[in-house]
């Protein structure tokens, strides 16, 4: 799979479902819960880890097939 094809599918697969994540703890478990919070720092959290992955898939481009 070329490099074009699988960082973009690799970064849409791994959070797509945050946003879900997020509106199925406060509807469950109300506003002031920890499941909650949990919910919401994970979505933070997720910001930085993407960029890293994003650094990640630029720097090893090379290792994909070039078709």
């Amino acid at each position: 799979v070329p490099h074009r094809i699988a960082a973009p599918c690799a970064m849409i697969g791994t959070s797509n479902f945050f946003e879900l994540a997020v509106a199925v703890a406060i509807s469950l478990f109300g506003l002031n819960s920890g499941a909650t919070l949990v919910t919401v720092v994970g979505v933070l959290v997720e910001v930085p880890v993407m960029l890293s992955l994003v650094a990640f898939a630029n720097k090893t481009k090379t290792r994909f097939s070039t078709k």
